[in-house]
Parts: C-alpha cells; sequence; structure tokens
C-alpha cells in the first residue's frame, strides 16, 4: 500500500472529518489529496482538495454522514482552523454501489 505524503493540517483534516462522521479509517478510500501553500495579508495556512471513495454496504449512508452539514461543521485540527471547507460537488453514485466525494477546505495556522 502506497501512502501520500499529507502535512501535519491535511492529517489532521483527515482524521477530523472520519471523527466527525464516526467512520473507521479502513472504510474509506483516499484517492487524491492536494495541498497547496496559501497566505493573505495576515494569515498563512494551506488549500486543501480530497477526494474520498466510501465502498461497499451502507456506502450512500457514509457518504451522507460525511458530507451532511460539511460546510457549517466546526472541525478539531490541532494548531489549526478550518476557515472554510465544503463539497466540491453533491456525492457521486458510482456503477459498483460505492460514492465518491470531492472535498475542499482551508486551514489557517493558529
Amino acid at each position: 500500500m502506497m501512502k501520500l505524503p499529507l502535512s501535519p493540517a491535511a492529517a489532521g483534516l483527515l482524521r477530523a472529518l472520519l471523527a466527525r462522521a464516526g467512520i473507521d479509517r479502513d472504510r474509506i478510500l483516499l484517492t487524491h489529496f492536494r495541498s497547496a501553500d496559501w497566505q493573505s495579508l495576515i494569515f498563512i495556512g494551506e488549500r486543501h482538495e480530497m477526494e474520498l471513495r466510501v465502498p461497499g454496504p451502507e456506502a450512500g449512508a457514509l457518504a451522507a454522514r460525511l458530507s451532511d452539514g460539511l460546510a457549517d461543521a466546526e472541525l478539531k485540527v490541532p494548531g489549526q482552523i478550518v476557515a472554510d471547507i465544503g463539497l466540491e460537488c453533491q456525492p457521486i453514485a458510482n456503477a459498483d454501489g460505492s460514492f465518491s466525494l470531492k472535498i475542499e477546505a482551508l486551514t489557517i495556522a493558529e
């Protein structure tokens, strides 16, 4: 198994998302993750794009738990503030019964 290199902010964001939904890490496939440095005049952080695939039984229910109310979620990421998070598009139902989620987020260093 190949592991994607994630920054501490990115890894914390992924853990916080899974904890919020109450989903074990082995139920979710991380198919894409990209982080880029971000800064404004007074803040520094990272912009994140991730794609998750939820396979198996109850995939639709698990995808809903991950995505419902995401834009208003208060996620706890050590050393970071999740300034913005949301779905790029609605969850995608795949032919094999799995669901794909595309999530974008902005974390700012505390």
